[in-house]
């Protein structure tokens, strides 16, 4: 699945997998799977994996957003 990239500026976030560390950043997103930059964590689809554990998105208790 392939989303388009979104052009209106807003405050870009960060999530972390506490399983394994890996960080999702919203600026990034994550282009090897086809997540372009911008895509929001509400944007990614439910079955979204984690990059280095494979933890899913929809396991909420396993990601937690990152406060700057």
């Amino acid at each position: 699945m392939v989303l388009p990239v979104r052009r209106e500026q807003h405050s870009m976030a960060k999530y972390i997998c506490l399983d394994c560390g890996w960080i999702y950043d919203e600026s990034k997103g994550f282009p090897e799977r086809g997540i372009p930059p911008g895509t929001t964590w509400n944007e990614l689809p439910d079955d979204f994996r984690c990059g280095e554990c494979e933890v899913v998105k929809r396991d909420t208790d396993m990601w937690q957003k990152i406060d700057f």
